[in-house]
């Protein structure tokens, strides 16, 4: 069996601009025009091939990007929008009517957790949520209405592990879709082969790397694409969460180093969740071999990727989280910022941020303590450097 590698599929397509340019020309149009009025007929339905009609629908700039990403995921096509959550809400618009039903994971990103609990509801689509990791209670939740099982590859900010293949085999008896939130580990693991349907991103965070942008990406099977685009039903086409080309063009130059940046994330992650159980801190990372999902996430990868640039720390008390994240912004290990995925280092308390859509109740029932801080570990060159301002500040403070 071929080995997947999601760099080299990447590098494999072969995308020229209009002149030959290395880099494919950027789409400066919002319309475009028809040298035949059938045509333009057969555009609006669907039935051409290289025409574009109106940005909104598709664009040469965006079209470019998304054949990557579905390189990327070994998928047959993809979408791009304006945002994460555009990507995801349209995605599971698309899917469930009036009277659906939605399993998710309980532990998932806020905006996720928030479109799902207060906002399906007025349109009479009921989400159940479950742990995940408890296969036992996702096939109790199913129902011969559920639409979609939900979940994200790596769970935000907790960093459980989810078994796509398990989640997979119970979707597809009970004729439902998965849907795989992947932004944590893009490269690292390709939902696709472990049987998710549909795979969502934010692009904002790892694929672009630079926090300049808001994206999102869909990644599915050509006619679920295809209906997303739909003139007369597609969301992604009607609610118009379109990505700007400028943004598609800037992405797609970035995606080519992505599997450099997770390669250095992933390294640099290991060395400090190595000398947080040094020193005795309380931590969870993948890639250590005592956490939960250790074992499954190794699995599910691909190697070389590593497991990520995700950390989490327990500091037991949000006031505790405050001291240690402003202690370390000052000393010069990163910022207190939400979003991940940057080339510096970023963290912040999930409860109290990212994460506050969620009721206090339902973060101590998934296990997010008020003093966890969600590390995303940059891209720094002397990681060596970075622990020990990290160290100083947690002996400054009495932490350790």
């Amino acid at each position: 069996m071929k080995k997947f590698d999601p760099a080299s599929n990447i590098q494999d397509l072969m995308q020229f601009g209009e002149f030959g340019d290395v880099n494919p020309s950027i789409t400066d149009s919002a319309t475009y025009t028809f040298l035949e009025a059938k045509s333009m007929v057969d555009t609006f339905h669907g039935e051409t091939e290289g025409c574009f009609l109106y940005s909104r629908h598709w664009n040469p700039s965006n079209k470019y990007l998304a054949d990557a990403l579905a390189a990327m995921e070994g998928t047959e096509a993809a979408w791009v929008t304006a945002s994460g959550m555009g990507a995801i809400t349209s995605a599971i618009l698309q899917l469930v009517n009036t009277g659906d039903h939605i399993v998710s994971s309980i532990t998932t990103y806020g905006g996720t957790f928030a479109f799902l609990k207060n906002y399906l509801p007025k349109f009479n689509i009921d989400v159940t949520f479950v742990d995940p990791t408890d296969l036992e209670a996702v096939k109790k939740a199913m129902r011969p209405n559920t639409k979609i099982i939900y979940t994200e590859t790596m769970t935000n900010p907790l960093l459980t592990i989810s078994d796509l293949p398990a989640l997979s085999e119970i979707a597809e008896s009970f004729g439902a879709k998965l849907m795989v939130d992947n932004t944590f580990t893009p490269m690292i693991v390709s939902p696709i082969k472990f049987g998710a349907h549909i795979v969502v991103y934010s692009m904002t965070k790892f694929i672009n790397g630079k926090n300049d942008c808001v994206a999102g990406a869909i990644c599915g099977n050509l006619d679920f694409i295809n209906s997303l685009s739909d003139v007369n039903s597609g969301t992604a086409m009607l609610l118009g969460p379109v990505l700007d080309p400028m943004r598609s063009s800037s992405i797609l130059k970035n995606i080519h180093t992505l599997h450099i940046r997770m390669k250095q994330h992933s390294a640099n992650a290991m060395y400090l969740a190595i000398k947080f159980k040094e020193i005795g801190l309380k931590f969870v990372y993948p890639g250590m071999p005592e956490s939960k999902g250790h074992d499954l996430l190794k699995k599910m990868m691909n190697p070389e990727y590593g497991f990520g640039g995700m950390i989490a720390i327990d500091m037991q008390t949000a006031e505790r989280a405050s001291l240690l994240m402003e202690s370390m912004q000052k000393a010069g290990v990163g910022y207190l910022a939400v979003s991940l995925g940057y080339f510096k280092t970023l963290f912040s308390n999930s409860g109290k941020s990212t994460s506050s859509e969620v009721p206090e109740e339902t973060q101590k029932e998934m296990g997010l303590g008020e003093g966890l801080v969600r590390f995303s570990v940059g891209l720094d060159n002397d990681i060596e450097r970075t622990f020990e301002k990290i160290h100083t500040c947690l002996k400054d403070l009495k932490f350790v």
